[in-house]
């Protein structure tokens, strides 16, 4: 009755096979967060930096730009609009 030659439902041949399903795709699962370690192992490639340098150059360059900002509005007014 069921398609593709599946156990019926409630039988212990279909809760065997849910089971099983369950278990490759958690290993599956933990495979793929393996691969994302990759990015911060030695093997992979490209510029080695550290998560927290990222965040205070990003830090920087937004204080940078801010200041910049600060800096055009202060000293860069033209004379004859006040």
């Amino acid at each position: 009755m069921a398609a593709g030659g599946a156990p019926p439902r409630g039988s212990a041949a279909a809760a065997a096979n849910l089971r099983r399903r369950r278990t490759t795709s958690a290993g599956a699962a933990g495979g793929a967060g393996g691969n994302m370690l990759q990015f911060y192992t030695d093997d992979a490639p490209g510029l080695k930096i550290s998560p927290n340098v990222v965040l205070v150059m990003s830090i920087g360059f937004i204080a940078f730009v801010a200041i910049l900002h600060v800096i055009g509005k202060l000293y860069l007014v033209p004379k004859g609009s006040a």
